[in-house]
């Protein structure tokens, strides 16, 4: 059972686009695609924490965009340049369910992505805004699929903000697969006068499949500063980051784990373990559960543990319904919270939180 069947299932939306009144008369023909999803739950944590006061609160009830993915849309096309080669081009929007704000990305319009490129037999090199080649190796592995609650996102997005999530200034290669073995690279230009070295980021994957198994690993470098240091949302928080992780499919169950590293200038050096697995009931009912384990490599007092579990229903395969329970427990200076859109800290001790909601994919 792939991985994918609970990601990304955009419909095509075919248009022939026939370009004329221009000095020189162009003729082209592109496939745009309009695709998105819509995730809304209500959420439940009997502890908050509020990092500004750094004060431990009460129980709280509310509702949350993005109980398992943030909600987005966007648009991708390509055009045949022939002989196998295709120009291709997206551009991604997250907003929020809950106001129709801009939301889930770095605060931009299109603050997910932004690209031009081209792909054919000799890979793909694209320009612009993208994911970083060290946050899809981690999606790709992470134990729930990079669940926004009760999952590796919160325990990213907590420390690094969206650093390496989306990108600006950003030129990717991606090789074609040979026996099994895929290469990814990543160079980010912070674009300020004079000053080379500000805002640079760089990243690079290896990915290998064989049969049932996969196996991914990536490393990412970022420097402060820079012109991205205008997005709303902090996305050049300086840090080295590693991972590596492996799945396994085995019938209709799928095992993860995970090793990560995120070592901040000047604060916590993350170092996290995870593993867990998803299981398909039946091809329209899954459960997946996980547990991470967080200790800062500057003082392991500082540590936290994260376990959660999820239920999903397919109505369809565009339309689900999903229920979830987290635990956490924080020792020390650690504040690891329940989710990204909510109770993104929390306090010392232990936290439980639980979220129903419902996701479409369009």
């Amino acid at each position: 059972m792939s991985r994918s069947f609970i990601s990304f299932l955009p419909v095509s939306l075919t248009v022939a686009a026939i370009v004329t009144g221009s000095p020189v008369d162009v003729h082209a023909q592109s496939n745009v695609t309009l695709y998105g999803l819509v995730d809304s739950g209500i959420l439940y944590a009997n502890r908050t924490f509020d990092p500004t006061k750094g004060q431990a609160g009460g129980h709280t009830v509310s509702m949350i965009d993005g109980g398992t993915v943030g909600s987005f849309w966007g648009i991708s096309g390509q055009e045949d340049l022939g002989g196998g080669t295709k120009a291709i081009f997206k551009l991604e929007s997250g907003f929020s369910t809950n106001n129709g704000a801009l939301w889930n990305s770095n605060g931009n319009f299109f603050g997910r992505q932004a690209y031009v490129g081209v792909d054919g037999k000799f890979g793909t090199l694209k320009v612009g805004e993208q994911m970083s080649p060290f946050v899809l190796s981690i999606i790709n592995v992470e134990p729930r699929n990079g669940s926004y609650f009760g999952g590796d996102a919160p325990l990213y997005v907590g420390q690094l903000f969206v650093t390496g999530v989306y990108v600006s200034n950003a030129v990717s290669y991606t090789s074609p697969e040979v026996a099994g073995l895929q290469g990814s690279a990543m160079i980010a230009l912070g674009g300020s006068p004079g000053d080379f070295q500000a805002g640079l980021q760089y990243s690079a994957r290896l990915r290998y499949q064989w049969n049932s198994l996969v196996v991914d690993a990536a490393l990412f470098s970022g420097n402060s500063g820079g012109t991205a240091t205008s997005t709303p949302f902090k996305s050049t928080v300086p840090f080295i980051g590693r991972n590596i992780g492996a799945t396994y499919a085995w019938g209709s169950a799928i095992f993860s784990a995970i090793y990560e590293e995120f070592k901040v200038a000047g604060s916590f050096d993350n170092h996290i373990y995870g593993v867990g697995a998803q299981y398909f009931i039946r091809p329209d009912l899954v459960v997946d559960t996980g547990v991470w384990y967080d200790r800062d490599g500057n003082d392991g007092s500082n540590n936290s543990l994260m376990a959660a579990a999820g239920l999903t229903g397919y109505l369809s395969k565009r339309t689900s319904l999903y229920t979830e329970v987290a635990y956490v427990k924080n020792r020390g200076s650690m504040h690891t919270g329940l989710s990204v859109n909510g109770p993104l800290y929390g306090p010392t001790g232990s936290s439980t939180g639980v979220v129903v909601g419902m996701r479409h994919v369009f």
